[in-house]
Order: structure tokens, then sequence, then C-alpha cells
């Protein structure tokens, strides 16, 4: 029995058929005009008329004559609609929560058969039904047990039966609420903080979920919960805007998909957008980031509120008790808040910054930066009351702004942490694109890459706060603030970000009153805040031409020391794939490099000044001593105090092969990695020649005798175990040799494990790109990038191309962003000259049919 509440067959059932509903509630969703919230409640309606049909049908004795002339629900019962479907949000797939209420007069048999006749009709549909038969009683103690149950309820509407048992009901459950409110906010306030744990924040997610994620539906539910209370309200500006926002989202969800979810998924947003009429996934994206925004600064301000209000109540309790007779406690003199100053206009009171009574915002137009300046420093959260009277009432800053104001700025971007905070209130109430126009082309705009954690704004201000960390290392920390929280504005549109930032961070910069050459160090820093990163890890630091082409973009030494910083920044506020110490020894170096050629000096290269590490010069002593492949697997470590070594990075391991220089040993090692389930998150391949500095060559053949007597290739790898841990290093050293006599077969064994993969659909990956850098990019050789979606078996397929191209590999420099393969190779004819023009496009088509 599927109600567990009677004991009737299902020829016994008694109810209308379920057909007409059926028909019209298909039309409505289908044919409808109307859409949003009005389709929604046109569905509640129809919804309702229905339901109210089945319990007064139940009213209605099969065997009596007069039944047509006495229709009506049974006496002593009454239908309610609860949580969602109480507030009338009822999407195409939502559950329908009904509680069937009834006198503690009827008997079991009478309840049975009146739920019965209303559950079986609708599970007959293959509708989703949460349900439950009690008395108003039994109902109000489920509630006070449990609270979810009690969030449901403070939204229960009456259907049909009874209305004296609802509002019985609806009156109880709120008086119990609002007495019970100091004991049960802080549980609610728990169950979103575990939401949020589990789910993440719904305006950073590529794939949020509209209900559970932080900035949900659900959060809108517990701040009509905390209003309910009475103790406090959240922020009422926006929110009715950010709920139809998401369930217009959600509705066409459940449409496109056919089914009951919350997530919405990549391979969905096309098609959620072209039906709610928007342009394309990435503004359907940015709208619902815009709403859970909404809600989670509401959501945020409702609880510090909750937080302030049963603190001053206990603190009164416990006065009371101390001191009978007196009836409050004063903090002040005539019993007010103390207020501490903070700033010229701006005093702390009870944990906030607020506007000081003798502040005047339509007088003082820099007020609104030094408030938030002042908050921030102080690790305060800035009142929303506050803020919304900066934003109604403050004077427009002139143009270009005083220094005051440009003071005020940069001493925001550089107070840490707390000015996060603060930042997202002045947003919240439209002071940021008031202040800097230009804002809004970034404002909650997605980006569609797993290696970044947050929306183009929110990094700009995360860069900002992780350059403050680093202005100890350059002289002018205002101008790298500034170009941290401008690098990436141009984002907000076509083409090249970094060239479109630039000329957007130009008019910036002069706007808040750089002088001019202020403004070109800021523009050179956006237009080239990738140089640093993408040279050091894609492009041979050997090469002189690499190093002389960051020179000659950077100009001087305190433009690159800023430089330095900001790319360091820009990857630690990016995401943990982002940034490692491999990556930072990389830029580090370049920077060297650079430094002593904007200097006059030459460049070093690694034989110059001995930057080959321990482990690669035994290695490579050992492979010219021995004529054979070795190799060194180990933990990376993190940087300590003071440099010293850390404890071991989490979820990675060192792998580095030194092996004579042979055709094909970069194919063969790839191919093994991913044998043995290592994914390659970074690697560099490089020749050393045997006469290089510190190379050990004690008890090593004779030059024109010896076994190895021709370069050594290094390859230094940054793995990862797609699962489990990393294989023992003797049993890939066994491999290896397998491997180079042919008898472990790594090809065929790639090819036969792929075959057995089985097939996966989802969003479809853009093909591969392998195009051929400018004849600049080195003097030597001749760079094929390629960028690919990441797979095992990627570089291997890579390598066996360039193999069959017959063309010499010189230098290889591999890298992953999430997904993302971002690849060089420095390649040359078998006589070490550069490829011929026609030579390199050939092969750039051979390695991207290759990886197609």
């Amino acid at each position: 029995m599927r109600s567990g509440t009677g004991n009737g067959s299902e020829a016994e059932r008694p109810g209308p058929p379920p057909g007409g509903y059926a028909a019209a509630r298909a039309r409505l969703l289908r044919e409808g005009e109307d859409t949003g919230r009005p389709r929604r409640a046109a569905l509640s309606r129809l919804t309702d008329d229905w339901l109210a049909a089945l319990l007064a049908s139940a009213g209605t004795p099969a065997d009596r004559a007069d039944a047509a002339e006495r229709p009506g629900p049974p006496p002593g019962t009454a239908l309610v609609a609860v949580g969602g479907y109480g507030r009338g949000e009822l999407s195409p797939r939502s559950d329908l929560d009904l509680l069937l209420l009834h006198d503690t007069g009827l008997d079991a048999r009478t309840v049975a058969a009146v739920a019965d006749a209303v559950w079986y009709p609708v599970w007959d549909l293959g509708l989703s039904l949460d349900h439950s038969v009690r008395t108003v009683a039994q109902a109000r103690s489920t509630a006070r047990e449990d609270l979810k149950v009690q969030l449901g309820l403070l939204d229960a509407r009456h259907l049909a039966g009874d209305p004296a048992l609802t509002s019985a009901l609806r009156g109880d459950v709120l008086a119990d609420w609002r007495n019970q409110a100091p004991r049960r906010l802080p549980e609610l306030r728990e169950l979103g903080a575990e939401r949020r744990r589990r789910h993440g924040d719904l305006q950073f997610l590529l794939e949020p979920d509209l209900k559970e994620a932080h900035g949900g539906l659900r959060d809108l539910t517990a701040l009509r919960a905390v209003a309910a209370s009475w103790l406090a309200d959240a922020p009422r500006a926006g929110l009715d805007r950010a709920r139809a926002r998401l369930l217009d989202t959600r509705d066409a969800l459940h449409l496109a998909t056919g089914r009951a979810t919350d997530r919405l998924a990549l391979q969905e947003q096309d098609q959620v957008a072209a039906d709610l009429a928007l342009p394309g996934a990435d503004e359907l994206l940015r709208q619902v980031y815009e709403a859970a925004r909404t809600v989670a600064y509401a959501d945020e301000v409702t609880w510090r509120e909750v937080g302030r209000v049963l603190r001053a109540r206990s603190a009164r309790a416990g006065v009371r008790r101390l001191l009978p007779g007196r009836t409050r406690a004063a903090s002040g003199p005539g019993g007010a808040a103390e207020r501490t100053p903070l700033a010229e206009g701006v005093v702390e009171q009870d944990g906030e910054a607020v506007l000081a009574r003798s502040a005047r915002p339509e007088r003082d137009p820099v007020l609104p930066l030094r408030a938030a300046a002042a908050a921030a420093r102080a690790g305060l959260p800035l009142s929303p009351y506050s803020v919304r009277r900066l934003a109604a009432a403050s004077a427009p800053l002139p143009v270009p702004w005083p220094a005051e104001a440009r003071e005020q700025l940069v001493t925001l971007l550089g107070a840490g942490p707390p000015a996060v905070r603060v930042w997202e209130a002045l947003e919240a109430e439209g002071l940021v694109t008031r202040l800097l126009p230009d804002w809004e082309l970034v404002r909650c705009r997605p980006q569609r890459n797993a290696v970044h954690r947050w929306t183009v704004d929110r990094h700009l201000v995360e860069t900002a706060v992780r350059a403050g960390a680093l202005s100890r290392r350059v002289r002018r920390p205002d101008l790298l603030l500034t170009a941290a929280l401008l690098h990436d504005i141009g984002k907000g549109g076509p083409g090249d970000h970094s060239a479109a930032g630039a000329v957007l961070a130009e008019g910036i910069a002069g706007r808040i009153g750089l002088g001019a050459a202020d403004v070109r160090t800021v523009t050179t820093l956006v237009r080239h805040h990738l140089l640093l990163v993408e040279t050091a890890t894609r492009r041979d630091l050997d090469d002189p031409a690499t190093v002389r082409t960051v020179a000659d973009a950077v100009g001087d030494h305190e433009t690159l020391a800023l430089l330095h910083a900001l790319t360091e920044a820009d990857a630690l506020a990016t995401g943990p794939a982002a940034w490692s110490a491999w990556r930072a020894f990389l830029v580090t170096d370049l920077v060297r490099r650079t430094s002593a050629v904007l200097a006059g000096e030459p460049a070093p290269r690694r034989e110059d000044d001995a930057a080959w590490t321990p482990t690669e010069l035994r290695l490579a002593g050992e492979a010219l001593r021995t004529g054979g492949p070795v190799l060194a697997l180990s933990s990376p470590r993190a940087s300590g105090p003071e440099g010293s070594p850390g404890p071991p990075e989490p979820g990675g391991a060192e792998l580095v092969v030194a092996a004579p220089e042979r055709p094909g040993l970069l194919p063969l090692l790839a191919g093994l990695l991913a044998l043995h389930r290592l994914t390659v998150r970074s690697a560099e391949l490089r020749l050393l020649d045997p006469g290089a500095p510190g190379v050990p060559r004690t008890g090593a053949p004779d030059r024109t005798g010896g076994v190895a007597d021709g370069p050594v290739l290094l390859l230094s790898w940054r793995v990862a175990a797609e699962y489990g841990s990393a294989p023992e290093e003797s049993r890939l050293r066994a491999d290896l040799l397998r491997a180079l006599d042919g008898s472990l077969g790594v090809a065929a064994r790639l090819a036969e494990r792929e075959s057995a993969q089985p097939r996966r659909h989802g969003v479809r990956p853009p093909p591969p790109q392998v195009t051929v850098a400018p004849a600049t990019a080195s003097h030597h050789a001749t760079v094929l990038e390629v960028r690919a979606q990441d797979a095992p078996g990627l570089l291997h397929r890579i390598g066996r191309a360039l193999e069959g191209a017959g063309v010499r590999l010189r230098s290889a420099h591999v890298s992953t962003l999430g997904s993302n393969a971002v690849d060089a190779f420095y390649l040359t004819a078998t006589d070490g000259s550069p490829l011929p023009g026609d030579r390199a496009a050939e092969l750039a088509r051979a390695v991207q049919d290759a990886l197609s």
C-alpha cells in the first residue's frame, strides 16, 4: 500500500479520472503563452482545483442516491499545500507537498480512505508527491522536532476542506516558531552553512545547483523563515527579482530535461538560455550569478543581524538575572551603543562600520571610499544601512579623482581578505559601478574554465587581495594594486582580453587621477599580465630570443618587479591548478634572466649558472656513465619559512628522467605514464650537453669510446595519480627499460585500453588547435604550439606525430590547466636548423590530425 494510510484496494479507489487535469497541465506547459511567474501561478491554480475536486469526491458516498446533491470534502478534513507548492512556486516537475489535516474524532479507516482518494490519482499521473496525514496537534509536534517540517508548514496554504483546521495550524505553527526562534534560528543557520560546504557558492559554479547551493532557493526559504520570526529581516531590494530569475531558470531546466532536476548542467545551458530568450549560456549564467549574489548578500546581512539580536537578548537576560529591577543594559551613555571613531565620518558600532552622526555624504564625495577603506582595515563589515545611505545620498566624485579618493581605493584593496566582504557590500548597492563604470562589463561574468574559481569581477578583487600580500616586494604598491584590480577588465568584451583590457585600463587609470607615467605603467601591466607565466611555461628560456622579447615588452626593472608580483597574485587568485612551486621557479628564473638583459648583461643560460637541480645533474651523470635511462620519483615540497623545504605538496609527484638522446623517447615515456594512470600536470624536456658545468662524469668512458657521447635528454615531470597513489620508482624504472627494448608494447596497450573505454556523453570539447609560433619566438628552432582537451595518452599521440615527421625535438614545455593542455615544442630539422615555413605548416596539420 503506497500511502500507508488505508486498506482499500485499487478497484475501490474513489475519485474522478485524472485525464482532464493531465491534458490541461500538458497544454499549459506546452502551449501556454504565459511563462515565468504567471505560468507557475496558473499551474498552481489548475492543480489546486484538481486536488480540491479529488478531496470533494472523497466525501461523496458512491452508493447514496442523493450523492450529486451533497458533494464536498469529508467533514473534519482539510487539504493543505506546504513548502514550495504552498508558496505557489510550482515548477513543471516540482513535487506536490501536501498535508491532509483531520480532526481527532475521525476514525482511522475514514482518514485512510480520504487519503487514498487524493494520493492515488497523483501517483497515477506519475507526479512526485511528498505527503503526510496528521491532526493539527500531530503536525505541531512534528514541526517542533523536525526543523525542515516546520519550515514547510510556515508556508502552509489552504486548498480544500475545513478552513478552520488550516487556520488553526498556521496560527499554532507561527506562534511556536516565534517563541522558539532564539533556539531554532542558530540551527537553521547551521543547515545553511552545511549546504554551502556541500554544494558551494552558486554564483561561482559552472554547473550550479539552483536550490541547494549558497545563494539559491533554499536560502530564500530560510530568509522568509527569519522574517516570520520577527527577530530580523533581510534586505528586500532585489530579492523578488532574484527569486523570479532562479525559478524561471528552474522552470526552463525542467522543461528542457523532462526531469525534476535543480542542477544547471553545462549541456543544458544553451537550451535553457534559448527557452528564456537569452542570447546565450554566458548571459544565462551571468543573470543566475547576479540573482545568487543578491540572495547571498541578503543571507549574510540577515544572519549578522540575527546574531546581533540574539547576543543583545542574551546580554539583557544576564543583566536582569544579576540586577533585579533593571530592564536593560546600557553599553554607553544613556543606554546607547558605544561608537568608536574609525575615520572621518566613520565609526564602529555593534561590530559594524557605520556612518557617524555628523557624516554628510551629499557634501563629501570621498566618503564611500573612506568608509569602505576604514571598514576593511578594521576587519569589520560595512553596515548595510550605511551603504544604502551612501548609495542614495553621496555626491559624485569629480573626474579625475582627487588624491584622497585614489589613496582610499588603494587602502581598501590593500587591506587583505576583509576587503572582499566590503567590496561586495558596495556592489550590492551599485556603488562600484558608479565609481568605476567599466566594472559593469565584468560584473558577475562567468569564466568557462575549471581552473578559475571565481567570476571575472570576484577574481579581480581576489587578485588585488593577493597582490596586497606581495606589496613589500615592489616600490609602487599602489600601481600593483590598481593593475591587479584591472588586469582582466577586458574580459567583458570580444577579442584578446589583454589588448582590450589595456585600452580600458588606460582610461580608468586616468579617471582615478594617476599621472601620465603611472598610466603607462598600469597599461603595460594589464597588456602583459600573462607574459611571464606563458613565456616561462611555454618557451625555451635558454633561447636568447625568449628573454629579449620579454625585456622589450617590459622595458625597465621597476615594471618587471611589478609584473612579477602581479603574475603570482593573478595565479594564486585563479585557483590551485594555476600555481605551483615549479611554475614559481620557472617564472622567477625568467625574471632573473630578463633583469640581466635589462641591465645590459647577456642572458644567463642554465649551463652558465648551474641552474639545474642537484637531482637533474646527478641523473645526467649516471646516464652519461651507463649509456642508459635513469629516473627518480619523489614528492614535491612546498616552500617553508625563509625558503626552507616545507611539507610535501598534496596529490602530486615529481619525476625526473635522464637518458642519452634518442628518437621517440618523449612519446614512449608519455605513453608509459598513461599506462600507469599518471596525469601530466606539467613537463619540460631539455638537452644537456655532456660538457655542462656540474655534471659528474667520474668513471665515465673515454669520449671517443664511451657509450654516451652525445647530449642527455632531461625530462622533468609533475604528475598526479588519477586515483590511488603513484607507482613505485623501481616499477617505473623496470617498465621504462622494457618499453625501450620493445617488450612492453606501449602503443598497443594504450590502443587496447582506449578501445575498451565506454563512450561518455556530455559537452563536446572544442577541437584541438595546433599552430606555428611567429619566427621571432626563437632564432634557433621552430615553435609548435598545441592547445587541446587534456586526455590520457595525449602527449603520447603528440610525440608519435612528431617522431613520424622526422623532426628533432630540442625542448618541450608542457602545461595542464584544468582540462586544457597548453604545450610548446621547439623543433628543428635533422641538421639543427629551424623548419622551413611550408614544412612547419605541414607538421602542424599532421599533429592536429593525430589529435582529432
